[in-house]
């Protein structure tokens, strides 16, 4: 039954049951009523992929339950929380800087449920090695799942937790390396770790930062001011700066470890400004954070009192990692869009039938079918096979976009009712929307790609795993095999061309590169995945996934722009569909 009052506004001459029935509230219950893991196919795909019959078996229980709390306290919570943000307050009763930032009770309920229940625990990973069950790739699966909820929360329990503990045991004295073992004691997915490197400067110019350490014992003093920090209620943050007498410029940057308190239990030198009022993720409290001669301790070999000129480097490669979780947080906003997408368009009537029956609306949905499930192979090949160097610039870059655009989509094809709080796609979109900003930028990120191919000649591997993956793919898919291997050709000498340009030009054309490596890259993992399918399920959905994108990506369509080509996307929707989401 309805659990709102019928009114006289309901009973119009022009109305009729029939007619209400369109938008009668029950019917629109959206992803929240579903069990995330049980009604996604693609993913339950992967988890048999990569984890083999035996692994699956013990498996699946574990996902179902992080399938049944995302899809309903953590995504109960986030909404709360969205709506009823942290606040700070600055000082006690006596006037005193105390700059305690105040999480909501409903934050505070999802971290524990969260944390107890975490695949990165310890004892949760060696239980599932036991059982032959990837540990990396059922922690792959739990963010997946947790950033369809909320990537804020996503930011707050998992921001450099792996950066403060890998380089306090490498680099801080003993008492506070056992200081950050209690603090970590339940993991580093916690909610204890900020990393703090952008200033007023900018983010990306880290070279130019201003914060300024000066040797004390051995222990270091902090002062300067961190513009957007996130996570900043944490206890332990990565903060950068440079050391006196150290040159000015990226070689004089050197990390630094700061913990709320002191080494004699005192309130550190830390001053939170203010909360920065953001458009979204309001579950991860982002601040500016002043440090006020904050005992440090440095996170680098100190022959000389300045650093080894190498502590950015070394942050830089624990970066990539970061990235990739950037990237997964994006494809976490396109599938649930994807998926209130689907939701509406089938309870949704116009024209007298249903929006999912409309062939355009078909024509979105496909489309936004076959781009998820691209990033989806994109995001978690990047993530299990992490030699590959040039992966997590190319991920982050494609599925951090996607979010943005497919949470988009999703407020389009609810109409009116997208742009309003009260159904969930408007905050998909505002949280998506940092994705592309955290981690570096598009352009960043180009410029990593650059230099990777330079310094490392990282596009050999990539191409050589492009060629691989290929290598597995169906082989009755003639047409769709050989387009592939044929752009792998091309961005090879696309590659080559760019050397050949002045560094002005190359440098310009980094992104339309980049976008081209997305482009082989999801296609020739997809049919790889079809391959897969094929041998062991006796099945060809992936095949139809693998060419709809590469037509769609990597086909010359012609003077027609490919209008008179079949619709096979129309053609077999269903396939797609019952594919993508199980209701």
């Amino acid at each position: 039954m309805a659990s709102y009052l019928v009114e006289p506004v309901d009973r119009l001459p022009f109305g009729a049951p029939d007619k209400s029935r369109r938008y009668a509230t029950e019917r629109y219950p959206g992803a929240a009523g579903l069990n995330w893991y049980d009604s996604d196919p693609t993913l339950r795909f992967l988890m048999r992929r990569h984890l083999g019959a035996e692994g699956l078996e013990w498996a699946v229980p574990h996902l179902e339950r992080a399938g049944a709390l995302m899809a309903g306290p953590i995504s109960e919570h986030a909404e709360e929380t969205d709506r009823n943000p942290p606040r700070l307050e600055r000082y006690d009763r006596w006037g005193r800087d105390v700059s305690r930032i105040v999480m909501p009770p409903s934050f505070e309920e999802a971290r524990r449920e969260l944390v107890a229940r975490s695949f990165t625990r310890p004892e949760f990973t060696a239980e599932a090695k036991a059982a032959g069950a990837d540990p990396a790739a059922m922690i792959a699966a739990w963010h997946y799942l947790l950033y369809q909820a909320d990537i804020g929360m996503g930011c707050a329990l998992g921001t450099g937790g792996d950066m403060v503990v890998l380089m306090a045991e490498a680099f801080a004295p003993e008492d506070v390396r056992e200081r950050v073992r209690e603090i970590f004691a339940d993991g580093m997915f916690s909610g204890e770790a900020a990393q703090m490197f952008t200033e007023r400067s900018g983010g990306s110019d880290l070279g130019a930062l201003e914060t300024t350490a000066t040797p004390d014992g051995d222990a270091w003093r902090l002062n300067g001011l961190k513009w957007f920090a996130s996570n900043a209620n944490g206890s332990a943050f990565v903060v950068l700066a440079k050391p006196e007498g150290a040159p000015d410029g990226v070689r004089g940057v050197s990390p630094f470890l700061v913990l709320r308190e002191r080494r004699d239990g005192g309130h550190n030198g830390i001053r939170i400004r203010r909360l920065k009022d953001k458009l979204g993720t309001r579950s991860v409290a982002s601040a500016e954070v002043e440090f006020a001669d904050a005992e440090a301790f440095l996170l680098a070999p100190d022959p000389r009192g300045t650093g080894d000129g190498k502590g950015l480097g070394r942050m830089m490669t624990l970066t990539n990692g970061a990235r990739l979780a950037i990237a997964m947080m994006g494809l976490g906003c396109a599938r649930r869009a994807l998926v209130e997408s689907v939701c509406y368009a089938r309870s949704r009537e116009a024209f007298g039938a249903a929006l999912i029956d409309q062939p355009l609306m078909r024509r979105k949905l496909a489309e936004l079918i076959v781009e998820v499930e691209a990033a989806q192979a994109m995001v978690f090949d990047g993530t299990l096979n992490s030699g590959l160097r040039l992966a997590p610039a190319l991920v982050k870059l494609r599925a951090a976009r996607l979010g943005v655009t497919a949470a988009s989509d999703a407020i389009e094809i609810h109409g009116g009712n997208g742009y309003i709080e009260q159904w969930p796609v408007a905050r998909i979109l505002r949280d998506a929307q940092v994705n592309p900003i955290w981690e570096g930028g598009d352009n960043v990120l180009c410029l990593d790609m650059r230099r990777a191919m330079l310094k490392e000649n990282a596009h050999e591997s990539f191409l050589d795993r492009l060629t691989a993956a290929v290598g597995q793919a169906p082989a009755d898919d003639e047409t769709t095999v050989s387009l592939v291997r044929t752009r792998i050709e091309d961005l090879r000498k696309a590659i080559t061309a760019l050397s050949g340009l002045d560094p002005v030009a190359a440098e310009a054309r980094l992104f339309p590169l980049a976008q081209f490596m997305c482009d082989v890259y999801a296609a020739a993992l997809l049919l790889e995945q079809a391959g897969w399918e094929r041998r062991e399920l006796g099945t060809d959905r992936k095949a139809l996934v693998a060419r709809l994108y590469a037509d769609a990506h990597l086909a010359d369509h012609g003077p027609l722009r490919g209008i008179d080509r079949p619709a096979e996307d129309l053609d077999r929707f269903d396939d797609l569909l019952t594919g993508a989401l199980t209701l």
